[in-house]
């Protein structure tokens, strides 16, 4: 299972470090408004996947960054990501195929390549709380 704040399901976005910081920045500022994983992660992790109004914890790597609310959540063939999906992701792809390149890099580089086939959860999200505003216990449905 993923960690818990409150009653909230956490998102830790990328990896711990560098990568995690740039992305919830991104978050944070309301660039990235979306975010794509494997569905298998949610069977590896004995998860349910999102559901549409869901508030997740957005977590740095030692505390809590902000709250998002769920807008969309998809299942798609990793070749059928859209360039819309992939463009409000916000992390600077020119496109789907340099989207679909990094993505897989990253997904290989961990360990778990993905191909044209693998089922990839997109994610829609808008910002509730966090940023210089910082969090208040109330957002954590607490």
């Amino acid at each position: 299972m993923w960690p818990r704040i409150g009653e909230l399901r956490t998102l830790a976005l990328g990896t711990p470090g560098e990568l995690r910081a740039t992305l919830n920045t991104l978050v944070l500022a309301g660039v990235k408004t979306a975010t794509a994983g494997r569905l298998a992660e949610y069977a590896e992790e004995g998860e349910e996947l999102e559901q549409v109004g869901e508030r997740l914890a957005l977590v740095d790597d030692d505390a809590l960054a902000g709250v998002v609310e769920i807008t969309g959540v998809e299942v798609v063939r990793f070749a059928d990501v859209p360039w819309d999906f992939a463009r409000a992701e916000g992390e600077g792809d020119r496109s789907i195929e340099e989207w679909r390149a990094g993505h897989s890099a990253y997904w290989a580089g961990l360990g778990t390549p993905v191909d044209g086939d693998t089922p990839i959860v997109c994610l829609r999200l808008r910002l509730v709380s966090g940023g210089e505003g910082g969090v208040a216990s109330g957002d954590l449905g607490t």
